[in-house]
């Protein structure tokens, strides 16, 4: 069938480019096609390479397999990196004009990393300016479509990765997160992301490697294969000192588990957001689920007092830090949110910084003690389904204003200074056909056991399943 391979489980197809079942040529001439049918509508991917280029790759990827060279476990595979990341000969202009020449002259620790597992580079995905906001659109790229619904938005930063996931461009694709970029794109695009802990995946090099907010993951159309993607993403690297040891095989591993007497926590609402209707009813359809797999579920509310300060401190901190200089020079190359953003780093005081410290640490204290009764947390991924594209942010729920472009997505960011794993799995779909997600928080540093839950719902309720009308 015509473009199947573009929905072929991510395993499968390189069990079989390993295997000499397919070629990495008939694999990628596939993708090719898709790309070049879906990718004008959607603008999922950005400085991709020619087509003539992608399919020598792909043939010199066939050579090493003929002549009996050790391939790694992702060879052959299509693939296209977030524009956030270092990837030698592909620009990195981070969705502004200010960088828009700007090639790297060294590969990330992940690009390096994914290389060698035998990844074929053709692109990057689009993003957000500067990675900041869920919405990804930019001066550079312009904008990036849901592939269920062509006038709605596919979310971000990871916007790029998660519609060409969805829409079978990419077989999968990693991405960052540091108030939901990798979650929301997911939730708004029908697929699967991980937040890992922070920690498991390298992230290197960056400005700031010890407040550990922001984190590199793996997104896919299925649980499985976020994990096996995880399998070659996670694993410490000494250019990262903030990493921790790990098994990544662990992720290559089949994720089936008994959740008999599991307890959980149910709180869509983490407490009383505004959460729209759509987003609550779809996930009240589903908390029977997590009983009939044999779940202990509890109403339950975690105390994430603070989070929203620690989370604005650090993050308007780290912007301050990275883009502050850029803004006397290019102050109208830069949307309005990043410059409010710069602006509210600039005038922190040493005092306010270390309170967020002093605050999250006790916000991670109590978090644990909250996992010591529920090993899992359930809440919305976002607090809205896709909105419309034209929009730069919803700027209300249910009536309440939203006074910045970040108050939408609390239901993301105030999990993220928990550290813990967080991952969004499919949950179903609004009346009018727009996915919904849901989270599922995990223990911190137990990222395996959050996979696992969240294939177990997936195999029982089936709604990654359901591909984009486009």
């Amino acid at each position: 069938m015509a473009n199947e391979f573009c929905f072929t489980s991510a395993r499968e197809l390189a069990r079989l480019i390993r295997t000499g079942g397919v070629s990495a040529r008939e694999v990628m001439a596939q993708f090719l096609g898709q790309i070049n049918r879906l990718n004008p509508k959607i603008n999922a991917i950005v400085a991709k390479l020619p087509d003539d280029r992608c399919l020598a790759l792909a043939d010199q990827a066939d050579r090493q397999f003929a002549r009996g060279e050790v391939v790694g476990p992702l060879h052959g595979l299509p693939f296209a990196f977030k524009e956030l990341d270092q990837v030698v000969g592909f620009p990195m202009t981070r969705g502004s004009l200010i960088f828009k020449d700007y090639m790297p002259s060294e590969d990330s620790v992940l690009t390096e990393r994914l290389r060698r597992a035998g990844v074929l580079p053709i692109g990057k995905t689009n993003i957000s300016e500067f990675g900041m906001g869920s919405h990804s659109y930019n001066d550079v790229y312009g904008k990036t479509l849901n592939p269920y619904d062509l006038s709605k938005s596919a979310g971000g930063s990871s916007g790029g990765a998660g519609a060409a996931v969805a829409a079978g461009m990419l077989p999968f694709a990693s991405g960052s997160d540091l108030g939901g970029s990798l979650r929301n794109p997911a939730n708004f695009n029908n697929i699967a992301a991980l937040r890992p802990s922070v920690g498991l995946v390298p992230s290197a090099p960056v400005a700031l490697p010890f407040p550990g907010f922001t984190v590199k993951g793996p997104m896919a159309r299925s649980v499985a294969d976020t994990a096996f993607l995880l399998s070659v993403m996670a694993g410490a690297d000494a250019r990262d000192p903030a990493c921790y040891p790990s098994d990544a095989a662990l992720f290559a591993e089949p994720l089936d588990r008994d959740f008999k007497d599991v307890r959980i926590a149910w709180c869509p609402d983490l407490g009383g957001l505004p959460l729209d209707t759509r987003v609550r009813d779809v996930l009240a359809a589903q908390r029977q689920t997590f009983v009939d797999i044999g779940c202990v579920l509890e109403d339950a509310v975690p105390d994430l007092g603070g989070a929203d300060e620690v989370f604005l401190t650090v993050r308007a901190w780290h912007y301050w830090h990275t883009l502050g200089p850029l803004l006397e020079q290019h102050r109208e190359k830069m949307k309005p949110e990043a410059v409010w953003q710069i602006e509210l780093g600039r005038n922190l005081t040493g005092e306010a910084i270390a309170r967020a410290m002093q605050m999250h640490g006790e916000l991670m204290l109590r978090m644990v003690r909250f996992q010591e009764k529920y090993e899992f947390l359930i809440c919305a991924v976002s607090q809205v389904p896709p909105f419309d594209a034209k929009l730069d942010w919803p700027h209300e729920i249910n009536g309440v204003k939203m006074e910045t472009y970040l108050d939408w997505m609390k239901s993301a960011y105030w999990i993220t200074p928990t550290f813990c794993p967080a991952i969004s799995v499919p949950a179903g779909f609004t009346a009018t056909g727009l996915p919904v997600g849901m989270q599922i928080v995990g223990r911190y540093r137990d990222d395996l056991s959050v996979l696992q839950l969240a294939h177990a719902f997936e195999q029982v309720t089936g709604f990654a399943q359901t591909r984009p009308s486009v």
